[in-house]
């Protein structure tokens, strides 16, 4: 016999090998291939949002912490020794093959939870005696490989609870409404017993019976201990749920949004606060409610929490409005016009390369550049207005101006350096517009960026900052949750305080005495945006704790009357602060000031014919700017009704003055708004004829290239000069190519229809005074 066996003694050892082999490897790496549901989280673990898996089926990602309630009950009800056996308990499986042979089918299983879990990862297949030692077979494999908290989490994970609910979390969220930590005795009970007959949980027909076996289950562990008299008779009382609820959708956009940046079918703990992103959402229904009657169907808010650069609410759309207004449109991450949302970080970023003061006086007057003809708003002008002015008050003309002066390729590049991703074209391709909304940009990039400003001013901003955070890992910090471009720049302090310190005094319609019920008592920097065509309405406020961005129009573009950022979109945010903890204010940033002698008139460095000098904080790169240009030293006689000098009076006679002087096109719209404004008192006959600032031309503006309308008949039309002088009774006299044209009074324009080609007009008043100002007719007809 001996001989024997050492005969085949290789054969016995290769085929030991070759079982060993195929018993390592028997059991697939990774189990269960099932694609998950994708759930969101709070930090606190409270279902803000869930999207159901591929397969139709509510499968939460997997399990990784069970509660106490619930070892116990599935270990008593299906593996007392689960914590002693290797994945098979001989007693409970010798008991069940003898029952199956005497009946001549499975009758019991005698299955362990390690069986358990190898029967669902075998997905359920027929029970046989064959598959029952196969089950055997992988289990005592699976031990090997998990441990028995792994092999627990992997049952809970996978196993029915019901209709298409698998999984504990998932059934204790659509049965309870609460997470796993959280259930009662009764609740852990039910969960145990219910994968055993997943049927059974049937309203209005299995209901006895089911909660016979819960609490018979309930009484074995009140025997072995678990839980007391009192505790027993609760469980028992409580009631069975009567059908799995909807799952909360709080969050639906934000939840979308993590999707596409590669958390589907993960269980986030994101950064969100329940009852923040509750609150938006009833702010943006309430709001709905009055919009929808003016054709207004969307809205979307984003609340930031600026010191841990952290989202606390995402509302992508007002919630339960229809598909037909497109309610899924997640219109936080969609590119949109951007109206004036990108005026702040024009004066900003000029504040911060000191190229204009907080006050520099700026020209509001009609500009044209070509086929480009910005308008302000309310279609008025004030000729010159003061920087901060034109930003809290949103006028479109000195901001064109400021761009002009910056350079709108410089702006471009600045604005995608600051974080804007969406600028995917040439700068030449937005020109001028850029800042009127020629670009489109996301609510999602805007609020972050002016959370970057707010972090800048409160010391807490760093220059390769990333944005705002909504995914939280195990650890509760923040994780890689979206995969953008460092931001290659940031705006200095100052340049950043003075910015908000303009938009506090946001500019409100005078003809809305309604407003004042939107205002808030906290201090807010806040700026609006109208897009052309009222297709877009947004408002997005700053504090050194929050940022508050809203957006409102349609999804699909449709512009309404009424549709702007000031009626729209500014309520709904000063009711979001409204429900945010009080705020502070930024503190002035001393190191990055420096005090200077301002010209209070026009905003610039004082000259020395400065009439009234304020010394002021300024940022220190304003040290750089240049002194006043408007004003200058003039001579008058003694009634001081005309400018003399020594060629024209004797030297007795010269009163000298400072004075505040608009080139005439300015002088022309300040003083209808401004009526103290002093004109420049003309020049006494015999001084002298050149006088540069007494007349200015409208339009065009100078080397135009001008197109003849064609009128509606098909005519040719023809174009419009305008010139404005100092004087309201002057008479000037035009020439077209030295071909005298007539003369005009008072109001000084005149209809011309020029040949094709390059041209010069010249305009001339009583004095002598010329203005020549040359344009090209790129066509007469089309």
């Amino acid at each position: 016999m001996k001989k024997k066996l050492f005969k085949y003694r290789k054969v016995i050892l290769a085929a030991l090998f070759v079982l060993s082999v195929a018993y390592y490897f028997c059991l697939p790496k990774t189990l269960f291939e099932d694609p998950y549901a994708t759930v969101l989280n709070t930090a606190e673990g409270h279902l803000l949002s869930a999207r159901i898996a591929d397969d139709g089926q509510w499968r939460f990602p997997e399990e990784t912490a069970l509660p106490d309630k619930y070892i116990q009950a599935v270990i008593t009800f299906e593996d007392k020794n689960f914590y002693w056996h290797p994945g098979v308990d001989p007693l409970a499986f010798g008991r069940a093959m003898v029952q199956n042979l005497r009946a001549g089918h499975v009758v019991s299983g005698g299955s362990t939870l390690s069986m358990q879990v190898i029967r669902l990862h075998r997905k359920g297949k027929s029970r046989t005696i064959w598959e029952k030692l196969v089950e055997v077979v992988l289990a005592t494999r699976l031990e090997l490989r998990h441990s028995k908290t792994e092999i627990l989490e992997l049952y809970a994970s996978h196993a029915p609870f019901g209709g298409n609910t698998v999984g504990l979390s998932a059934a204790s969220w659509r049965y309870f409404e609460r997470q796993p930590a959280e259930l009662s005795w009764a609740e852990a009970a039910l969960f145990a017993v219910l994968p055993n007959q997943p049927s059974m949980l049937f309203p209005g027909r299995y209901e006895r019976a089911l909660m016979a076996k819960r609490n018979r289950l309930l009484e074995r562990l009140y025997a072995k201990g678990a839980l007391d008299a009192t505790a027993l008779e609760l469980a028992k009382s409580e009631p069975l749920p009567l059908a799995p609820n909807e799952l909360p959708q709080m969050a639906n956009h934000l939840l979308g949004y993590a999707s596409v940046n590669g958390y589907k079918g993960q269980h986030l703990r994101t950064t969100l606060d329940r009852y923040l992103q509750a609150k938006v959402n009833k702010v943006l229904q309430a709001h709905h409610a009055l919009l929808k009657t003016d054709g207004i169907h969307n809205a979307a808010a984003l609340v930031l929490d600026v010191k841990a650069n952290r989202v606390l609410a995402y509302a992508g759309n007002v919630p339960h409005t229809g598909a037909e207004h497109a309610e899924n449109v997640d219109v936080i991450q969609a590119p949109r016009s951007t109206g004036s949302i990108l005026k702040l970080f024009l004066y900003a970023s000029m504040l911060d390369e000191g190229m204009i003061l907080p006050k520099t006086l700026l020209p509001d007057v009609p500009m044209f550049f070509e086929d480009f003809a910005p308008k302000n708003f309310t279609r008025r002008y004030d000729g010159a207005v003061h920087a901060d002015d034109a930003l809290s008050r949103s006028l479109n003309i000195p901001m064109v101006h400021l761009l002009k002066m910056y350079g709108y390729p410089r702006f471009h590049e600045q604005l995608r350096n600051l974080g804007m991703s969406t600028l995917s074209k040439p700068a030449g391709h937005y020109g001028l517009t850029l800042v009127l909304g020629g670009a489109e940009g996301t609510l999602w990039d805007m609020a972050n960026m002016y959370a970057a400003m707010s972090r800048t001013l409160s010391g807490s901003g760093e220059a390769d900052e990333k944005f705002a955070e909504f995914v939280l890992n195990n650890e509760g910090v923040h994780s890689n949750s979206r995969k953008e471009e460092p931001i290659k720049a940031s705006l200095s302090a100052a340049s950043v305080w003075f910015t908000f310190q303009a938009m506090l005094e946001v500019y409100r319609p005078e003809e809305d005495a309604s407003w004042k019920m939107y205002s808030s008592a906290r201090k807010i920097a806040w700026k609006t945006g109208t897009s052309f065509g009222y297709r877009d309405g947004w408002a997005i406020g700053a504090t050194p704790e929050y940022v508050v961005a809203v957006w409102v129009g349609n999804a699909d573009g449709e512009g309404r009357p009424g549709l702007t950022g000031i009626e729209a979109a500014a309520p709904i945010m000063f009711d979001i602060f409204d429900a945010l903890p009080e705020t502070s204010w930024f503190l002035p940033p001393r190191n990055e000031l420096t005090m200077a002698a301002v010209d209070r008139q026009s905003g610039y460095l004082a000259s020395p014919y400065s009439i009234a000098v304020d010394t002021v904080f300024i940022p220190k790169a304003g040290l750089r700017t240049a002194a006043s240009p408007y004003h200058q030293r003039v001579h008058l006689n003694a009634r001081e009704t005309e400018r003399i000098n020594t060629n024209c009076a004797e030297g007795d006679e010269l009163i000298s003055k400072n004075w505040f002087v608009l080139p005439a096109k300015q002088a022309h719209y300040f003083k209808q708004r401004n009526p103290a404004y002093q004109e420049l008192p003309p020049l006494a006959p015999g001084c002298g004829t050149a006088d540069l600032w007494v007349m200015d031309m409208v339009y065009p503006e100078p080397n135009a290239s001008l197109y003849l309308p064609i009128e509606q008949d098909g005519a040719q039309g023809q174009l419009v000069f305008e010139v404005t002088h100092r004087s309201a009774d002057a008479t000037l006299y035009w020439h077209l190519d030295n071909q005298y044209l007539g003369t005009t009074e008072t109001r000084h324009s005149m209809e011309l229809s020029p040949a094709a080609g390059p041209h010069t007009i010249t305009i001339t008043d009583q004095q002598g005074n010329e203005l020549v100002r040359r344009f090209e007719v790129i066509r007469s007809s089309d």
